[in-house]
This record gives structure tokens, C-alpha cells and sequence, in this order.
């Protein structure tokens, strides 16, 4: 028993763990299998269980070292509670991706408090409750460790009625700069993504999953001539968790396709 337990102890020491909050669908589940398909063990936190349960199941070819937990990243005290599970059963975090966020798109006339404060509290409050939780760890780490958020071109640019969202994707933004200068000394750097338009909807009962269609006009908006898929911004995730990007702190790096960037007059 204990040369097992010595060996199970081996590989926990030296295989790395990717953190990965709304990591049961959309973007969250591509970003758990590129760090699955990479060898990490994985921990997913999402407030889906079906979701959450499928996606162990896709990573399950890749890696054996998976867990997943029901939590709302805006109650500190469900995020404690899946971070301390997770330093237990896999043995730490040396990447979290903070990747969980609601939208509540109402008239801005009609938007009430309550609804602004909810979407603050998951997308702004959640990145930073676990972000904090998962740095008490990664300080003790001889490499430190990488904290990668997930905020949105919506942080600079917007449609109507997108007060709550786009004002927790700028706070988003302001946490990640603010966080990696407090957190660099312990090693840790802290980086953000904002997508652009990504081929993502809610989570669907495979029974009811729908094909995704985009127009011509959809794909020219984009200079690159296609809507984003999730695979995108996953692979910008291995790369800023990774040693190439050892020289990359405080930083938002867009992925739209140049979507922001094109002038468009009609």
C-alpha cells in the first residue's frame, strides 16, 4: 500500500493542475480539454452539474485526474471549498482560469439592482474570490503559478443594453492588472483574454443540440473571414499558462478575428 500511495504521491508532485471555472460548457470545456489533451489534471467547477458531468466524461480519454464540483464562484465559501478539495485530491493549482460569467442584457431604463449586482457578483466578484484562493496556494509553489481571466472585447466596445456584462468584463480587465502586481513577487502572473464573437451557446441536451449557422456577412465582419470557435481561445490559454509566456503579466490579449480593429460604414 504504501509504495502505491508513494507512487500516486510521484505523479501528483509532478504533474501540473489547470483550475477551470464555467469549465462544463462553451469555452470553459474546450479550455479543460486542451489542458487535459496537455497532461494536466483538471478540476472544474460549474453550476451545471449535467454539464460539468458530461465534460468529465470527455476528458476521461486524456486524463484520469479530473474532478468536478457544483459551485457558485460568487459564494467565497463554495469556492474555498473547491479549491481545498482540489489542492487535496490533485495536489494543488498551478493554473486557474477564470472563466465563469452570466449575462443579464435588460433596457438599461428597466435593469434593476438586484440584476446588476448578480452579474457583477458571478463575473468580477467570482474571478476574484477564486483568484485569491488559488494565489494562497500557488505561493507556496517553488514555480509560483498562472492565473489566466477571461474578460471580453465588451470591456471597450458595446451594444445596447449591456451595462452589467460589459461593466464586470471592465472590472475584469482593471483586477487583472491590479492582481499581477500584487501577486508577482510570489510568482504568479495574471493575465486576461477578451474574446470577441465565439461559436458558444448554453449548454443543451445532446438530444437538442443545433448546428450553428453564420451568414456570410457574420464571417466578413471578421477580417480572418470566420466567427471564432472555443479551440481559439483554449489554445491562447495553454499558451499564456505555459514558460513561454514567462515574460507576460498584467496584459489583455484580444481574439476577434480583428473584429475591433475593422472600420465598418454602412
Amino acid at each position: 500500500m504504501s509504495e502505491n500511495h508513494d507512487e500516486v504521491m510521484k505523479v501528483m508532485n509532478t504533474r501540473k493542475v489547470a483550475a477551470i471555472t464555467g469549465g462544463g460548457q462553451g469555452i470553459g470545456r474546450a479550455i479543460a480539454l486542451a489542458f487535459a489533451q496537455e497532461g494536466y489534471g483538471i478540476s472544474i467547477a460549474d453550476m451545471n452539474e449535467d454539464a460539468g458531468l458530461e465534460t468529465i466524461k470527455l476528458l476521461h480519454p486524456y486524463t484520469e485526474d479530473v474532478i468536478f464540483m457544483k459551485v457558485d464562484v460568487s459564494e467565497e465559501e463554495e469556492v474555498r471549498q473547491w479549491v481545498q478539495r482540489t489542492d487535496a485530491e490533485l495536489g494543488g493549482i498551478d493554473v486557474l482560469v477564470n472563466n465563469a460569467g452570466i449575462m443579464h442584457n435588460t433596457d438599461v431604463l428597466d435593469l434593476t439592482s438586484e440584476q446588476f449586482q448578480r452579474v457583477i457578483s458571478v463575473n468580477l466578484g467570482g474571478a476574484f474570490l477564486c483568484s485569491q484562493a488559488a494565489a494562497r496556494l500557488m505561493r507556496n509553489k517553488a514555480g509560483g503559478g498562472a492565473i489566466i481571466n477571461m474578460s471580453s472585447t465588451r470591456a471597450f466596445m458595446s451594444e445596447p443594453n449591456t451595462e452589467a456584462y460589459s461593466a464586470s468584463k471592465g472590472g475584469i480587465s482593471a483586477l487583472t492588472h491590479a492582481m499581477a502586481i500584487s501577486l508577482g513577487s510570489y510568482g504568479i502572473r495574471v493575465n486576461a483574454i477578451s474574446p470577441g464573437w465565439i461559436e458558444v451557446r448554453d449548454w443543451q441536451y445532446p438530444a437538442n443540440e443545433s448546428s450553428f449557422v453564420h451568414t456570410e456577412a457574420d464571417k466578413m465582419q471578421h477580417p480572418i473571414g470566420r466567427v471564432g470557435k472555443p479551440e481559439d481561445i483554449a489554445a491562447a490559454c495553454l499558451y499564456l499558462a505555459s514558460d513561454k509566456a514567462g515574460f507576460i503579466t498584467g496584459q489583455n490579449l484580444t481574439i476577434d478575428g480583428g473584429m475591433t480593429v475593422k472600420m465598418i460604414y454602412e
